[in-house]
């Protein structure tokens, strides 16, 4: 099915044809990844801006810019990086083509979308990926081969406002990410979310805070704001296997316990370890993932299950901060909305 290229390394057999529906920022980022990678090619751009996807197929290469249906028809994948609100429908349209798919966070807007498109994904025996990007950080790999039974964690993800983005929440923005990466680590439902939230910039929230507490008593606090002064991206982690803080701006790793680094004197056995690691392409990484799903039939890492529980916990949230928007108002800590 896929046609030949000049592999960017060292040839490996047939190439995945992919096509790009949404030519915005991200869409760009993943039209050049499919042009850069040894194991796809670039079919096509689709966006309503047929300028905008001709500009972004021409820097990847000279892809064409293509009607959706024409896109369809010249590939065996799609990357879906449009606007949230339209998540579910271009998945839907391209997982009944029968292509594989691999969307941007959030799966779709509702739970019931998730699951539609979970359906349809497994009716076609088609891959479906989400696109959590953490899942393929070294950050995270660092985190889970240290923690595996967390107790307490800690999130704080901030950063200056952008005007990209505010379609949407900051919950389904920014906090989703570690969600994801929190419900990852943890192995176990939820079974409650205490939220607060405000929008202050845009029409959506674009602070909020949510206290997770997991049916096996796990508690995760997690902070995300789109409105601060400077850009951190932090996890600390409680556990019986010691106690770890992550910052991920920094790409710095401190762990400490018994079974890892050097002795900390007069501490009763304790281990320090300090860990670094340098700048790795989560994007080249997830892509690489995803032809592997979809050539090798290597299991998905990220599938519409996990997209589905990361969206569950997102909308959690965001009726955690309308129900202590209610309470406000009724206690007149705030206004009433108009």
């Amino acid at each position: 099915m896929a046609r030949s290229k000049a592999p960017a390394g060292p040839a490996t057999g047939p190439l995945l044809r992919i096509g790009i529906v949404g030519a915005g920022h991200f869409g760009r980022f993943h039209a050049l990844k499919v042009a850069a990678s040894a194991r796809s090619v670039l079919a096509g751009v689709h966006d309503p801006d047929q300028a905008r996807a001709a500009s972004v197929g021409r820097e990847a290469g000279g892809a064409p810019a293509l009607g959706l249906d024409d896109l369809l028809a010249s590939c065996d994948a799609v990357i879906v990086a449009a606007p949230a609100e339209a998540h579910f429908a271009l998945a839907e349209a391209a997982l009944r083509a029968g292509r594989h798919v691999l969307i941007e966070k959030p799966i779709a807007s509702t739970l019931d979308q998730a699951d539609r498109l979970i359906a349809l994904a497994g009716q076609a025996g088609r891959v479906l990926q989400v696109g959590h990007l953490l899942r393929y950080s070294a950050e995270h790999k660092a985190i889970t081969q240290r923690i595996t039974r967390p107790l307490y964690i800690e999130a704080t993800r901030i950063a200056p406002f952008k005007p990209r983005g505010t379609d949407v929440s900051v919950i389904l923005d920014l906090m989703i990410h570690d969600l994801d990466l929190v419900l990852a680590i943890v192995d176990s439902p939820i079974e409650d979310v205490d939220a607060l939230g405000a929008a202050v910039s845009s029409a959506h929230e674009d602070i909020a805070n949510a206290r997770v507490r997991f049916a096996n008593g796990c508690v995760a606090t997690i902070t995300a704001s789109r409105i601060s002064l400077k850009t951190e991206r932090r996890m600390r982690l409680f556990s019986e296997e010691g106690y770890l803080s992550a910052d991920f701006v920094a790409r710095e790793l401190t762990m400490i316990g018994r079974d890892r680094g050097l002795p900390l004197p007069g501490t009763g056995g304790f281990r320090r370890e300090a860990v670094s690691w340098q700048e790795h392409d989560t994007l080249a990484a997830e892509h690489e993932a995803f032809a592997a799903s979809c050539l090798d039939g290597v299991p998905v890492i990220v599938d519409g299950s996990a997209g589905r529980r990361a969206l569950a916990a997102a909308l959690a949230v965001g009726d955690g901060i309308a129900e202590a928007r209610r309470r406000m108002e009724r206690s007149g800590l705030i206004g009433m909305q108009a």
